[in-house]
């Protein structure tokens, strides 16, 4: 275990993701989002609606800006119910469910229409339950929108442009192939420590979305942004199973009913973000395009290759995902 994770857990030793204030029940909520971000609205929603579902006998505390920890420690923590409830990323989940990695996929979705459709049906549901024997609990995802490359000194205009480049990905099997079938050099670091890496010119350029991009300020240090949308990789809320039960089935539903319903919210606050995002990155300088999403597409063909030889059950996943309709 990492000394900074030791630290926190002795911070928390007094503490539990769950703990009973006379008749209230505490739930702490940590996440690595700053306090603008849609993610920590969202949290703060849902913590409102549980407390008035429950009049007053569930709270949420969200502390935001990693002040529990990564992403990483936080999943570590609600595993052994430190702390309750969390949002990471769906990639940091690739080492507790294989399916998840699915999401990792470049060019995976259609359009926006199609991804709810596979969210919020029968296969987003398997997905958000398959972590549950490492003691993780999905309550439900929330839009981070599509990711694409931002880069110090020049645009990605084809996958060639990313020849020679140190990029900047999640600790992610599949991110990491993704980049390395487009030519780039795929550099794991972890998002906080990003903006530093890009002024040193530890990586060149990074993937992410347009909120993500504006709010943590990389636009400062990255002057090209090019809107190829090779992933769409959700968040996932997360409770911890020690956490879910000691709930008994009326506050269980409470939960689930305020997750829900922040999902909701936050794909409203996401879309705005993203408008308002792209409009003040362009405002500080930054340099938009919109290369043909073509040649990328030809570029990962390998990645389902292989996926097929070597992975029949994600395979499977990716073709039932291909095959949603409306």
């Amino acid at each position: 275990m990492n000394p900074k994770l030791t630290l926190i857990l002795l911070l928390l030793l007094a503490l539990t993701g769950c703990k009973e204030d006379s008749r209230v029940k505490i739930i702490k909520m940590g996440h690595a989002q700053v306090t603008a971000h849609p993610v920590h609205n969202a949290m703060v929603f849902l913590a409102q609606r549980l407390e008035e579902k429950s009049k007053g006998r569930i709270k949420v505390k969200v502390y935001p800006n990693q002040q529990l920890g990564t992403e990483r420690e936080l999943i570590e923590l609600l595993q052994i119910g430190s702390v309750g409830m969390t949002k990471v990323s769906a990639a940091s989940l690739e080492a507790f469910s294989p399916e998840i990695s699915v999401f990792g996929i470049p060019f995976l979705f259609r359009d926006d229409a199609h991804t709810n459709q596979v969210l919020n049906g029968e296969i987003g549901t398997e997905l958000l339950l398959s972590c549950q024997k490492f003691w993780l609990r999905g309550l439900c995802f929330y839009d981070a929108g599509k990711r694409s490359f931002y880069t110090k000194n020049k645009p990605v205009e084809t996958p060639a442009d990313l020849a020679g480049l140190k990029v900047r990905v999640q600790e992610s099997k599949m991110a990491i192939n993704m980049v390395r079938a487009m030519g780039g050099s795929p550099t794991p670091v972890a998002y906080g420590e990003l903006y530093t890496a890009l002024q040193q010119g530890i990586v060149d350029a990074a993937e992410n979305n347009p909120p993500s991009f504006y709010n943590s300020r990389h636009y400062e240090v990255c002057k090209y942004y090019s809107i190829d949308e090779h992933t769409m990789v959700p968040d996932v809320v997360l409770v911890s199973t020690k956490v879910w039960e000691e709930l008994n089935p009326q506050e269980q539903e409470w939960l689930q009913e305020a997750a829900d319903e922040s999902a909701v919210y936050q794909a409203q606050l996401w879309k705005e973000s993203v408008e308002e995002s792209m409009r003040e990155v362009q405002k500080a300088g930054v340099i938009v395009s919109y290369p043909s999403k073509d040649a990328f597409r030809e570029q990962v063909q390998s990645i389902y290759d292989q996926v097929e030889a070597e992975n029949p059950v994600l395979a499977r996943l990716i073709e039932r995902i291909q095959n949603t309709r409306e």
